[in-house]
């Protein structure tokens, strides 16, 4: 019997033939579905291919009773529930590296349209003018880029700009120093970057740490005539702040290929000269939307004809059966990396994760996997997945070193984590509860027992009276419930932590509430 596969957006010819030409899979192609409809049809489905028109919610995925793959042509997963994905036993895949270069090049399109006025300069010639010196522009050469994401798209930006022989900052919490000198770039931290660049770019994805990461107090850090340029994602500039930064002329020019609202209909940028506007094109060359359209093809085909899952973003490439075994690791291991990367300060260097006790019975590699993919989803987002977690950890000169011992010490089976940055070094132990229940049971040298999960409050504090008390009375003032809490200290009086699972998120004013109560001497939000 065979398969049956939607294809709900438009692929490529080329990408359609790749799974229609299989004898085992039955394709169809309607670009023209409503929500309802496709909630209607999705029952009768194995596989649904789409790209970023078609919503797959949570009613999609609750009538989806066949199916086992969602394949997204490109790399966002905004469009995809992912979580009621994963809870159903579906796959999903997406394609990280299709638009890496179609996206560096229209960035460096962007910086020299902005550089040389070209399109002010066009529609201005188009009128019949000749103003020459209105449209005076500047050279790349010599000039200072920075770049804020030194990912895949950010590196590729990198070497051109080492073609116009530029002088490139790059601040990124994931790149070591050694990895940054192999691809000829400074690495420096934010302030740095933002005091001396010429030209500021943008490529990471776009998170609750990263929304509006450049704003008005990063606009005034920034030296005068600047130019910015944004082709990741809309929202990791403040808009409103960039409009004030160019009227005051701190800011000379910026170029945007993504807003915060798409498309920016009643946005202030649309009546700035200052600016150069695109609508969303990074990814948009024939090139990359072949690309994208023939890797998700290629694999859907395979993991539905059992050859291999590949750029799986809620699942590890093991078998079924092994998966339902070993799945409480999985998620213990992923845990523990997402709660070192939001602990963390510094850029990482190296990473050594010890397994103990019960757990060697296993297969450790996909620990290891799963480990690294928590570590880098909270800066690289949808980017990073099972497959590619270590050649991205190993592109960014992170050494992961793993470690095996039977010697069981006070727990049967344990997961041991330490990360080492420029600045700390870090440790956080796990284990399972009964077998299937993830538990922190160390961070650092306090002894702790929490479970991972939700929005956790990590709070170093001194140990003295009514630490507990006040903590509570802010959380409780600005309506945020403690759903379960563990205190660790060295010694009476000495050094402490607290651990507080709370039922919602934690405002940027209330984490700094608490970080200026008496005795708090850090105080980190991590969201799981």
């Amino acid at each position: 019997m065979a398969f049956k596969v939607l294809i709900s957006d438009s692929l490529s010819k080329e990408a359609v033939d790749i799974l229609a030409r299989e004898k085992e899979l039955k394709v169809d192609v309607n670009t023209k579905l409503t929500p309802e409809e496709l909630k209607r049809i999705i029952k009768d489905y194995d596989a649904l291919v789409v790209r970023s028109g078609t919503k797959v919610t949570k009613d999609v995925i609750d009538q989806a009773d066949k199916l086992k793959i969602i394949g997204r042509a490109g790399v966002g997963l905004d469009n995809v529930d992912v979580e009621s994905a994963s809870k159903k036993g579906i796959i999903v895949v997406n394609t990280p590296g299709g638009n890496t270069i179609s996206t560096a090049e229209h960035t460096f399109s962007l910086m020299l349209a902005l550089s040389r006025n070209i399109p002010q300069a066009d529609l201005s010639t188009k009128k019949g003018e000749w103003e020459r010196k209105k449209f005076m522009g500047v050279e790349l050469y010599g000039k200072t880029l920075g770049i804020v994401g030194l990912g895949r798209i950010g590196a590729e930006v990198a070497k051109r700009a080492l073609s116009f022989e530029m002088r490139i900052l790059a601040y990124d919490p994931y790149l070591s120093n050694e990895k940054a000198k192999e691809l000829g770039v400074e690495l420096v931290d934010m302030k740095t970057l933002l005091k001396e660049s010429d030209y500021i770019t943008v490529h990471t994805p776009l998170t609750d740490d990263t929304k509006h990461i450049i704003s008005d107090k990063e606009f005034n850090l920034m030296k005068k005539g600047v130019r910015i340029i944004n082709c990741a994602r809309g929202g990791i500039i403040d808009e409103d702040a960039l409009v004030k930064a160019i009227t005051s002329g701190r800011v000379t020019g910026a170029a945007l290929d993504v807003y915060e609202n798409e498309p920016p209909k009643d946005s202030k940028l649309l009546k700035m000269e200052r600016i150069v506007l695109t609508p969303h094109l990074g990814a948009s060359t024939e090139e990359a939307q072949v690309n994208v359209a023939i890797d998700i093809a290629n694999t859907v085909r395979d993991a539905l004809l059992n050859c291999g899952i590949r750029n799986a973003v809620n699942v590890p490439c093991v078998e079924p059966e092994t998966l339902k075994v070993i799945e409480p690791y999985l998620k213990l291991s992923e845990s523990i990396g997402s709660i070192h990367s939001q602990l963390v300060d510094g850029h990482i260097k190296r990473v050594r994760v010890r397994y103990i006790g019960d757990i060697l019975k296993y297969n450790l590699s996909p620990f290891t996997v799963s480990l690294m993919k928590g570590m880098l989803t909270p800066i690289l987002q949808e980017t990073v997945n099972f497959v590619n977690a270590l050649v991205i950890a190993k592109e960014r000169g992170i050494n992961i070193i793993e470690m095996k011992t039977a010697e069981v010490q006070d727990f049967a089976s344990l997961i041991w984590v330490e990360v080492e940055t420029d600045r700390v070094k870090n440790s956080i132990m796990g284990t399972l509860f009964t077998k299937v229940d993830p538990r922190i049971v160390k961070i650092n040298e306090f002894y702790v027992d929490c479970v991972p999960e939700g929005y956790m409050l990590v709070i170093f504090n001194k140990d003295v009276p009514g630490i507990i008390g006040a903590i509570g009375t802010i959380l409780g003032k600005n309506k945020i419930n403690i759903a379960g809490m563990s205190f660790g200290r060295v010694e009476l009086g000495g050094k402490a932590i607290t651990v507080l699972n709370v039922d919602s998120d934690v405002p940027k004013k209330v984490l700094d509430e608490i970080k200026t109560a008496k005795d708090i001497q850090e105080v980190k939000l991590v969201k799981l």
